[in-house]
């Protein structure tokens, strides 16, 4: 199809005047508004008010410019059908074989905390329109909507002096999924804002564009992508690309650092947390987070909440770690981390947010909110005879945070807000409580006068016993069981302390 005439109206002017100038010069009339016809005529290229074709002016402060039949009769009008061409003819209309549209920085303006009302205004209401038609009738008019699209356009016209159909069918492709990211972020912030109250919306609209390519998934038979912006909480400034498996712990790891605002130290072995500790500095919380599970920690993803200086990266260098997450790393640190050319060291710049979280099932998706309430002290239920001391309730407190990101069924013992050893995804409670014994041990850690916490109640009172004999003096659990009075009855006879958080935390 040759390109004779030609809409161009964007907001992103990138490129925009050179594009437009090859148009012309290959036989295009062009055709534009507001700001782009000033660009266009300033930078040296024929352009035509659209006006021109409207004789219509563009009104409301440029809200209406190109919403006219004249524009979207040349644009849908089926070249095929002699109706449609008739219909042109007897209506003096001429086709648009072009349109270039780029939309309102809508998402822009809203990441940048403007008020409402500019949010408002930064609603495309043409642009999608125009896109929309061409898109619909992609065999009769090309749709261009990014700039990184001008040069195979150029070079396609340049080799044979038209676009071919498989072209314009890919360009119309990109420009449906435009169209749809952009209304899918307006629909988004206006339910965030003024929509469900909380609960989810009977719809469940996900826009992301692939921004980062993955090596493979999570085995290398499987294909992967990363759909969103990572660069808004991350940034990575050494080491190898990014794996699909890393991007999944970083984010288990940040979530459960983010729990903690004193000085904390997170190592997690595929999403599960094997080492975690509060201290007075990060890197004694790494060492009591390290010393709980050193076997683990090898080839671990590890975020701190405090900057690197040199002596703690000589530290960090002691042992193979993925990935190094922290808010700041000295030049002295930087210096030294980056010697091994392989690890990788991510900045983490603000906090992930909860919001909803998806996951694909049963040919479908899964949607919920964020796991992000805290636990209230004041709704702490003490149901043993014996009360727990304040260091023990500051210890059970630590764990159950822990706790709650590690896969159920999910046990921790912890001492002095460090964990000595988790139990992690058993199908019986009572296993989860040994495999944590058995990981402190291995450890070489004592697990007398700690605190356990699980994720969810005792459905037995094995469990309870188990824990005691390992010499735990406190648990934490949410309560709930039809048998909490038997795991009541166990703490009381083994003079261990047991509080009910009314909390379940499951974590499949």
């Amino acid at each position: 199809m040759k390109i004779k005439r030609a809409l161009v109206s964007v907001t992103d002017k990138t490129g925009v005047v050179e594009f437009a100038d090859f148009l012309a010069k290959s036989g295009a009339e062009i055709f534009s508004t507001g700001g782009t016809l000033k660009a266009l005529q300033s930078g040296g290229v024929k352009a035509k008010s659209i006006s021109e074709v409207t004789n219509f002016p563009e009104i409301l402060d440029g809200r209406v410019k190109t919403l006219h039949p004249a524009i979207f009769a040349g644009i849908l009008a089926k070249r095929n059908v002699k109706d449609h061409t008739d219909q042109l003819e007897k209506l003096r209309l001429s086709t648009f074989d072009m349109v270039v549209v780029n939309l309102y920085r809508f998402e822009e303006t809203v990441a940048s905390g403007a008020d409402l009302e500019e949010i408002v205004e930064n609603i495309d209401i043409g642009g999608p329109s125009l896109i929309r038609a061409a898109a619909k009738n992609y065999e009769g008019c090309a749709v261009v909507v990014d700039p990184s699209q001008y040069a195979e356009v150029k070079s396609e016209i340049t080799r044979y002096g038209e676009i071919g159909g498989h072209l314009l069918a890919r360009l119309a492709a990109a420009a449906f999924e435009k169209v749809a990211l952009y209304d899918a972020a307006i629909s988004n912030f206006f339910t965030d804002k003024f929509g469900s109250g909380g609960s989810l919306s009977d719809s469940l609209l996900f826009a992301g564009r692939k921004t980062m390519d993955m090596r493979y998934g999570e085995n290398p038979h499987q294909s992967a992508g990363f759909y969103g912006d990572f660069g808004k909480y991350f940034e990575k400034i050494h080491g190898k690309e990014l794996s699909y498996n890393n991007l999944v712990d970083i984010d288990a790891a940040q979530r459960l650092l983010q729990e903690f605002s004193e000085p904390a130290a997170i190592i997690v072995k595929h999403t599960n947390p094997c080492g975690a500790a509060v201290a007075a500095d990060i890197q004694e919380a790494y060492t009591r987070a390290l010393k709980a599970d050193l076997k683990s920690a090898f080839g671990g993803i590890v975020a701190l909440n405090g900057k690197i200086e040199p002596a703690f990266a000589e530290r960090l260098n002691e042992i193979f770690l993925e990935v190094i997450i922290a808010p700041g790393f000295s030049d002295g640190a930087l210096e030294i981390l980056r010697k091994k050319k392989d690890r990788r060291l991510v900045v983490s710049r603000s906090p992930l947010p909860g919001g909803v979280q998806m996951r694909s099932s049963c040919g479908g998706v899964l949607a919920q909110t964020a796991d992000d309430v805290v636990v209230n002290e004041s709704a702490l239920r003490v149901v043993t005879n014996r009360k727990p001391s304040d260091e023990e309730l500051a210890d059970m407190k630590f764990a159950y945070a822990v706790c709650k990101h590690v896969k159920s069924n999910a046990i921790v013992f912890a001492k002095d807000r460090t964990t000595l050893g988790s139990g992690a995804g058993q199908m019986s409670r009572v296993d989860s409580v040994k495999l944590a014994r058995m990981k402190a041990a291995d450890a070489g850690l004592s697990l007398g006068e700690s605190v356990a916490a699980s994720d969810a109640f005792f459905p037995f009172s094995d469990s309870v016993e188990e824990i005691a004999k390992a010499g735990a003096t406190a648990i934490i659990q949410p309560g709930g069981s039809v048998r909490d009075t038997d795991s009541v009855e166990a703490a009381n006879r083994l003079n261990i302390s047991m509080v009910f958080t009314g909390l379940r935390h499951f974590k499949h």
